[in-house]
């Protein structure tokens, strides 16, 4: 699975962060940045769980 980001869409409102603070980061300046890409089995639940609570459906996951 790939995490795909539509940053037209996010706000960097850091819900993905909350949940998943490994795969992802919101910096100082209000940016996202995906630290995992392709995160690792383990962690692909709170992956999922995340992408579903974005609250502007930015973040989706793409099968390889």
């Amino acid at each position: 699975m790939k995490i795909k980001v539509d940053y037209d869409v996010c706000e960097a409102n850091a819900v993905c962060m909350g949940l998943a603070p490994e795969v992802f980061e919101v910096d100082d300046d209000d940016n996202l940045h995906v630290l995992m890409p392709e995160p690792p089995a383990e962690l692909l639940d709170r992956v999922r769980h995340a992408v579903r609570s974005c609250p502007k459906a930015a973040l989706s996951l793409e099968d390889e």
